[in-house]
């Protein structure tokens, strides 16, 4: 064998050494407890068009909505407007037209430095606080604001959850390609299942375009993906799934990842309930302003599939 190959696969193995003690050492560092969902005193209500607090609800008790929307918000001042301004057009219509359907929009900012909160609470004063609910988060939980999708969907009130990502790069009436997703996996009798939204079919199109380093991440992690945890979904982190109230109970309530890729134990979670999955293929494109740091953000999600079987 060629020597300089062999010093590539020598110096490939080490590296894969060294990542799989970074693993572990993360692991135990920041993944063996569970994602923390007490909560501050403010934060167990929002703020009515009046200017008033309420409580807000429980994912405990039965539904009163067809379909909350949770959206995870960290400094999204800027993008926020174009997302919800998208979604309300979207929800609003779909009233108009199906007397039967009702929603609520769940912002959650997780304790942002800009002025994400008050941009939200204009649309809770156009809409009402029965249908724009505002959690503002006394501390930021986890950077890029991920931590609060848990505690915006402890807070829902709809029989279906979907979570949307405050950039708006899936368009929002996808949704209901996602419910029909749902409807064929026949959620019976726990009433348990997840559509995942999915960018996979736009690979081979280019469609999404990335840079050449996201790329190979994107790659290098979806091997990781498969081959720690979770097979079958060929895109997991797409910021567009949809779940039935049971099936969010469920795996929302065991997770231990707080950042980045936490859809990967979600998603791990469901396959070890037993609870079916649909990949349904949405529309999609890259928004500028990812607050995202691939390596930490990386191990600590491997750590913990690693080590939370």
């Amino acid at each position: 064998m060629d020597c300089g190959l062999c010093e590539i696969i020598q110096t490939l193995a080490a590296l894969a050494i060294v990542v799989i003690v970074l693993v572990i050492i993360i692991a135990h560092a920041s993944a063996s407890k569970m994602v923390h969902l007490q909560c501050h005193e403010k934060e167990k209500g929002f703020l009515n068009a009046e200017g008033k607090r309420e409580p807000f609800s429980s994912i405990h008790d039965p539904p009163t909505k067809e379909l909350s929307v949770v959206v995870p918000s960290y400094n999204e001042e800027l993008r926020l407007p174009v997302m919800m301004d998208e979604a309300l057009e979207y929800l609003e219509n779909r009233q108009k037209q199906q007397s039967y359907f009702t929603y609520e929009v769940i912002v959650v900012d997780d304790g942002s430095k800009d002025k994400t909160t008050e941009v939200a609470l204009k649309y809770t004063k156009k809409y009402g606080a029965d249908k724009v609910r505002v959690l503002t988060q006394v501390n930021n939980r986890a950077k890029v604001g991920l931590n609060s999708l848990p505690q915006g969907t402890q807070r829902c009130r709809g029989k279906l959850i979907l979570m949307a990502d405050a950039d708006g790069a899936t368009k929002f009436a996808d949704i209901e390609k996602m419910e029909s997703g749902l409807k064929d996996l026949q959620p019976k009798p726990e009433n348990m299942a997840i559509a995942c939204g999915s960018r996979a079919h736009l690979e081979k199109e280019s469609v999404a375009t990335r840079s050449g380093f996201r790329t190979i991440l994107m790659y290098g992690f979806h091997f990781l993906v498969w081959f720690f945890c979770v097979r079958g979904i060929k895109d997991t982190q797409c910021g567009f799934k949809l779940f039935t109230r049971e099936a969010a109970l469920r795996t929302f309530s065991s997770l231990h990842v707080e950042r980045w890729a936490f859809d990967v134990e979600l998603l791990y979670i469901a396959q070890c309930l037993n609870i079916p999955i649909a990949e349904v293929a949405v529309n999609w494109t890259e928004i500028e302003g990812s607050k995202l740091v691939p390596f930490g953000a990386g191990c600590r999600w491997a750590g913990t599939c690693f080590l939370s079987d």
